[in-house]
């Protein structure tokens, strides 16, 4: 399922929970230390959190489940959108992601949460192989929360995922 904490990842950027960080390469999250993300999981009462554990553990089918029950009983919320465009990138259906994260941005233009959609359909946008879009839209994540002043481990974040999208776009020219 996942790998310890090993050496080379300490600059890799976090991906939002204890003991997860983004790939540089994939910019995809990954478990870097196990024992820190169950306990965190063990304190949370958040199904978001159960539901991203079981995207993480490559159990898509199971974390579907969860996110439809979820849903049913708070079907407005923000990080259960996410997780439910994320099920898709997670399961290949990267179009119905993208559609997702497009529809979700419209709802949250203009407020503090359109940089977090912006970064993760940039993601959506680089596991579909559109490195081009994708760098569009971590430049508008990176933007965002630079004039923001958005904590730095998420302007490190988006900053490696530009920096990524655009060294493929460079190798692919």
């Amino acid at each position: 399922m996942t790998v310890t904490l090993r050496e080379g990842v300490s600059d890799w950027p976090t991906a939002g929970f204890p003991g997860v960080r983004m790939n540089p390469d994939t910019l995809l999250p990954v478990v870097v230390n196990e024992e820190v993300m169950e306990s965190a999981l063990a304190a949370s009462e958040d199904p978001a959190d159960r539901i991203m554990a079981l995207l993480l553990d490559n159990q898509p089918n199971e974390a579907a489940e969860l996110l439809a029950e979820a849903r049913y009983k708070d079907p407005e919320s923000f990080r259960l959108r996410i997780f439910e465009a994320e099920v898709h990138r997670a399961t290949n259906r990267l179009d119905r992601a993208v559609q997702l994260f497009r529809h979700l941005l419209q709802d949250v233009q203009g407020s503090s949460k359109e940089a977090i959609v912006h970064q993760y359909l940039g993601r959506a946008y680089f596991v579909s192989g559109n490195a081009l879009a994708a760098s569009e839209e971590f430049a508008k994540a990176l933007d965002l929360r630079v004039a923001m002043a958005a904590d730095a481990a998420l302007i490190y974040s988006s900053a490696v995922a530009l920096q990524r999208a655009r060294n493929v776009l460079e190798l692919a020219s």
